[in-house]
């Protein structure tokens, strides 16, 4: 088992640029992310407006380039172990940002939200996140469910996208889905395809409603790994009990609809069915959870169980990424 620590200065977008580290295939990567505040955002008097620089916001480490990716392969990247860094994390609201709220394009004559911060204690011994309310004495200890909310892959044709937008290429998807045990596959653009995450989250509700998570600085392992000869049109993810599919567009039904259409098209094509039979299998047994509805694109995702396709997705990639997961941690 080859197992490599990443070193790289943040960057702000998705891009082709050289890679911070090259590894074969099977290789256990060690990493560390910044929050998406780059730790400037520490306390309740911290503004994000006062104390970051726009657009140096949502930094990713990386990028990682995989020996033997080329354009028409899929790179899988295997979660092993996500936890936070520092005994403490933020979360915000702004004017102009979040799913209840106006934004710059819904606009409306009420006056923005106001700009808040709240700082969460961390207690990584204890598994939890402190949550404190702003405006009475109550607190609550919430679970630790630790995730990256921005992963992804240089998008094709020389393009670069801002590490905050989310789309083919993966990027600020900001699903919860994207915890330790999850293996998420990305569609090979450029020759190394070149893997970046970040905007770590200790804990993260489904939507991100108010714009933000509770967002932390990690220390970060995963596996990556490439499939060849297999194009991967959208990031789909699989854990222990699920396939998964996303969409990242606007509106949210268009999202919605690129989910359920690359679920549609994968269960079928691992099960053999024309595309009625699978879209009516995936129509009576799928789950349709929210990644976010507040970044520049919306990221909705389309599941469906295991138990129900019942053959391995990418020749049994996650189950053999997962052994080697297994193997990280005992010798650690």
């Amino acid at each position: 088992m080859r197992v490599e620590r990443l070193e790289s200065e943040p960057a702000y977008s998705f891009g082709p640029r050289e890679p911070a580290l090259t590894v074969p295939p099977g290789t256990v990567v060690e990493l560390s992310t910044e929050d998406c505040f780059g730790g400037a955002v520490r306390g309740v008097d911290d503004l994000p407006s006062r104390v970051c620089q726009f657009p140096y916001l949502n930094p990713v480490t990386g990028p990682i380039a995989v020996e033997g990716a080329e354009p028409g392969d899929t790179v899988a990247v295997h979660f092993v172990d996500i936890r936070p860094r520092r005994d403490w994390a933020v979360s915000t609201t702004f004017p102009h940002f979040g799913a209840l709220t106006a934004t710059h394009t819904t606009a409306m004559l009420h006056d923005p939200l106001p700009e808040l911060v709240w700082r969460y204690e961390v207690d990584v011994d204890r598994w939890t996140c402190r949550f404190h309310a702003r405006g009475s004495d109550f607190s609550i200890d919430l679970p630790l469910d630790p995730m990256h909310g921005t992963v992804g892959v240089a998008p094709a044709a020389h393009e670069v996208i801002m590490s905050i937008t989310p789309g083919a290429h993966g990027g600020n998807m900001d699903t919860p889905e994207m915890r330790a045990g999850t293996t998420a596959y990305f569609g090979v653009n450029v020759d190394g395809a070149l893997i970046s995450l970040g905007d770590g989250h200790c804990r993260q509700g489904e939507g991100e409603v108010c714009g933000t998570a509770v967002e932390a600085a990690m220390s970060t392992v995963v596996v990556v790994d490439l499939v060849k000869g297999a194009a991967c049109p959208w990031p789909r993810l699989e854990d222990d009990r699920y396939l998964m599919s996303t969409g990242t567009a606007r509106p949210l039904e268009d999202a919605f609809r690129i989910s359920q259409h690359d679920l549609v098209g994968w269960t079928g094509h691992l099960l053999g069915l024309d595309t009625l039979d699978a879209y009516q299998l995936v129509s009576q047994t799928g789950l349709a959870p929210a990644g976010n509805v507040v970044d520049t694109n919306y990221t909705m995702l389309a599941k469906i169980a295991k138990d129900v396709v019942g053959v391995p997705a990418f020749d049994g990639v996650h189950d053999r990424l997962r052994a080697t997961a297994a193997r990280y941690l005992a010798e650690r």
